[in-house]
């Protein structure tokens, strides 16, 4: 997994690289500054063909400084580049101040944001060390410049470029301070690694491109990963259909059932070796109708799932898709402490349940997966989740990974904070992201049944002998490079049978 820094933790990088004689602090600036221009050109490659213009917006700190260099090189490639210097220039940092000498031998520097038709507005105001909100005033005028730009004509094709981050964004967290952000960015150049707020918040809901700059500093821990797949683990060892376990999927009544039949589909095309549905009578038709592959049990209450859970050779169960709430709180301490203690995974109407009766939240354990949406999220930990939503007023902020950790930590389990910036925890600490933004954009995976397939690969992953954190990870991993991989009209049903061809292209 690569993984992805807080805005401490960069400057901390920073800081120890220059104390250590390695590195000064404008000869990164100057690679910053150089990896800005690069980027642009291999993102945008007809702007290397012709000048183009360009405004560049530079703060009051170090962020403004890396926008110094970016403007004395992209002049310097006979590019027509005003620049705007928020705040007092007498008061910027030394290395800033000696960028912005320096762009003065090239150009001006104004105080007010240019007006204009512009082919490229970079951001430089704040980096990632933007701990309070922007003045109104600045986002007003670079609303205004935005504005005006963009709107110059029917076919403006002005790009904004962000340095480190969009100013007014939260780089632990990728949420808004104060007021929102004032634009979104094409493509966003950061250094060294990617931050965690680059993956969450604000970055989720118009993400074009983020580019991630060498600039020469020391590799390091981050504190949180990016999801990525085990190859390995996916392929199947020799073995008989018991050796790669047995997932049992219970299922709702009449009417109800298809959640779980997808849920089992998905167990079953991730490799577990045999999934079963654990059915009421009522649903025994339906379900039998439509299963070949997927075993039938019926199950009609908690003494049915008893027994059926005294076989030892059921190592994972999945509880909620389509049960309904009051069958979820019934079979679910019985699931808990059956004998054998099988994983399981929590989802839908189980995660409504467990929010509705402390007794059965005592009950969750290190062997269970959580999978809430925001909604059950906040009906799970309605304390965490107001924290979270509360407006963001100084940073870091509190993120969702800051929410996911503590939810894993107060209830014992892996939880799953699904959305299209993921969020996946262990009680220990160990967090991940798997956000589907940049290139891995998935839209088409905002469609119902979508998580109870998600529930199902989990669900098949511990049967296989997975530990909860890494079959979270993996298991949604894969369903994102699955909704991709099939592409527009999705629907759930589909998720599974898109597997074959995504272990394919994995070599699994």
């Amino acid at each position: 997994m690569s993984e992805v820094l807080t805005a401490a933790q960069m400057r901390a990088i920073e800081a120890a690289a220059i104390a250590s004689g390695a590195v000064t602090g404008l000869e990164l600036m100057e690679r910053a500054g150089a990896g800005v221009v690069a980027a642009v050109l291999e993102e945008w490659p007809e702007m290397a063909l012709t000048p183009q213009r360009a405004v560049v917006l530079c703060g009051p700190g170090n962020n403004g400084g890396d926008g110094f260099v970016v403007a004395r090189l992209l002049a310097g490639r006979g590019w027509a580049v005003e620049v705007y210097l928020y705040g007092d220039a007498g008061k910027l940092p030394p290395d800033a101040r000696v960028n912005y000498q320096r762009w003065l031998d090239v150009g001006e520097v104004t105080g007010i944001p240019p007006d204009g038709d512009f082919d490229v507005i970079v951001d430089a105001l704040f980096g990632t060390g933007l701990t309070r909100p922007l003045d109104g005033d600045l986002v007003a005028a670079i609303e205004g410049l935005v504005e005006r730009t963009l709107l110059a004509g029917p076919n403006s094709k002005t790009k904004i470029v962000a340095v480190d981050i969009v100013s007014g964004v939260c780089a632990d967290s990728g949420r808004e301070l104060g007021c929102s952000a004032p634009y979104f960015a094409h493509l966003t150049v950061t250094f060294h690694r990617a931050k965690a707020g680059h993956y969450m918040g604000h970055y989720t809901v118009a993400p074009w491109a983020l580019r991630i700059v060498d600039i020469g500093l020391e590799d390091t821990q981050g504190a949180v990963s990016l999801t990525s797949c085990p190859r390995r683990r996916l392929g199947k060892p020799v073995g008989h259909k018991f050796s790669h376990g047995h997932a049992l999927i219970v299922s709702g009544d009449h009417g109800h059932a298809g959640a779980a039949r997808m849920a089992a589909r998905a167990a079953l095309r991730i490799g577990a070796g045999l999934v079963t549905v654990a059915s009421p009578l009522g649903a025994m038709a339906e379900n039998a109708a439509r299963l070949d592959a997927v075993m039938l049990r019926l199950v009609a209450d908690a003494v049915g799932l008893a027994e059926v859970l005294a076989d030892a050779r059921i190592t994972a169960v999945c509880l909620g898709p389509g049960m309904g709430v009051a069958r979820a709180a019934e079979l679910l301490p019985v699931a808990v402490r059956a004998k054998h203690a099988p994983y399981l995974v929590l989802d839908a109407d189980a995660l409504t349940a467990v929010a509705q009766d402390q007794g059965l939240f005592a009950l969750l354990n290190d062997r269970c997966v959580l999978t809430p949406h925001a909604g059950e999220f906040a009906r799970l930990f309605p304390d965490i989740a107001a924290k979270l939503a509360a407006p963001a007023v100084k940073g870091p902020a509190y993120s969702k990974v800051d929410a996911t950790r503590e939810a894993a930590a107060r209830s014992g389990c892996v939880v799953l904070y699904k959305g299209a910036d993921t969020v996946i925890a262990a009680p220990d600490g160990r967090c991940s992201i798997n956000a589907a933004v940049y290139e891995r954009s998935a839209p088409w995976l905002a469609t119902a049944g979508s998580g109870d397939v998600l529930a199902g690969f989990i669900t098949g992953l511990l049967a296989r002998g997975f530990q909860p954190m890494q079959a979270a990870e993996t298991a949604a991993w894969l369903h994102v490079e699955c909704a991709r991989s099939f592409g527009p009209g999705l629907i759930a049903e589909d998720l599974p049978e898109e597997l074959p061809k995504v272990f394919r292209a994995l070599g699994v």
